[in-house]
């Protein structure tokens, strides 16, 4: 049995922890035991432990990279559980606290983002790229955008592995369920529903969503359409103040926190990404593509490599709130071709994308980490 600790500094339940959730449910228990080490106090314990790992909370790490103490602690806690490999999700830390008990390491790199000057050009290239490679075995980008990150910022293309992330199909709901929650919004059955499903920050582009909308409504088409909004984060209040401000509150509906994603998927015609920050391999589009709905998305970060222009969805330029308002208006006019894109979609989730594969990919970079260590 492989022994496989993930540390994460996260106190929120973000991307990383989901990725981690959804390893979880196609991990070969036979060969790997997952261990998750946590700040203390975590949102993550609980569904981690109904997931399967053990949860280990840590009186630090909450929520930063580095901090000498942090790496104390975690040297103090591998060599209490003497793992065989150690798998960090953002927290270097994590990857100096097992390099310093010598246990090989794994580091996967979830995001997306303009790289800066600093680290694109000498001495912080030089740095950046002595930190990464010496503290890491492998390194797993989530997406081609996050590989590039890391190469414009020094690191090696042989110590980088591209791992798209994968999730679990999202299950239909029920033909009633979906006319109850229909009338619990009140959406009209004949009106076209977009969705954007994400955190409520501000490189989430959720500003260019509303003014994307707001274009729409002149062009007289606020009729035929209703976009659900669901997600919460410091954005939130400056969020409904322009839904306001813009006249746009009749057919942008801000559903803040949701459990019901799959309910809310059964509802949608067309889901969005509007991210102009930091985006890799959005879980949320995955989850719609399983869901056979087609997209539209900024070719910011990882989207284009998950929406393929005119196959399963449509590509906009980033910030380009006319050719969002312009996209989301073709979808509307062909229904048909939007349905298709949808079925496309599935067919991409089921090729690309499912939790098996993903799973499957993550436990080969483990052999071979470890195979490497040897």
């Amino acid at each position: 049995m492989t022994r496989v600790l993930n540390i994460l500094s996260d106190t929120n339940v973000g991307g990383a922890g989901r990725v981690i959730l959804n390893y979880l449910r196609y991990s070969d228990t036979s060969r790997f035991e997952t261990l998750v080490a946590l700040p203390r106090g975590g949102l993550l314990k609980s569904p981690l432990e109904e997931a399967g790992a053990r949860v280990l909370e840590v009186d630090g790490i909450a929520d930063r990279s580095f901090h000498r103490d942090d790496v104390r602690l975690l040297k103090e806690l591998l060599r209490r559980e003497k793992p065989d490999l150690v798998h960090t999700h953002g927290c270097l830390s994590g990857r100096i606290a097992a390099k310093a008990c010598r246990i090989p390491v794994v580091y996967s790199r979830h995001s997306a983002f303009p790289v800066p000057g600093k680290l694109r050009y000498p001495p912080g290239r030089w740095i950046n790229k002595l930190v990464n490679e010496h503290y890491a075995d492998q390194i797993i980008a989530v997406s081609p955008a996050a590989r590039d990150n890391l190469v414009q910022g020094g690191v090696s293309p042989k110590k980088i592995t591209v791992v798209m992330n994968g999730v679990a199909p999202m299950p239909a709901a029920a033909d009633e369920e979906r006319k109850a929650a229909l009338a619990e919004l009140s959406i009209p059955e004949e009106a076209v529903v977009f969705g954007i499903i994400a955190r409520l920050e501000e490189y989430k582009g959720h500003l260019d969503l509303v003014e994307a909308v707001r274009q729409l409504k002149e062009r007289g088409k606020g009729e035929r359409f209703v976009v659900l909004v669901a997600g919460t984060g410091p954005f939130e209040k400056t969020l409904a103040r322009a839904v306001e401000e813009t006249g746009t509150e009749d057919v942008i509906r801000l559903l803040g926190f949701r459990s019901d994603v799959n309910r809310l998927l059964s509802l949608m015609d067309v889901q969005l990404n509007c991210s102009y920050g930091t985006e890799a391999t959005s879980l949320a589009l995955l989850e719609g593509m399983s869901a056979a709905l087609a997209s539209v998305v900024s070719d910011y970060g990882g989207n284009p490599w998950v929406v393929q222009d005119g196959v399963n969805g449509l590509v906009y330029p980033t910030r380009d709130t006319d050719a969002l308002a312009r996209a989301m208006e073709q979808l509307m006019d062909d229904l048909d071709e939007c349905a298709q894109m949808g079925r496309r979609a599935r067919t991409i989730y089921e090729e690309r994308f499912t939790g098996e594969a993903f799973a499957q990919n993550i436990e080969n970079i483990y052999l071979n980490t470890l195979k490497g260590a040897q």
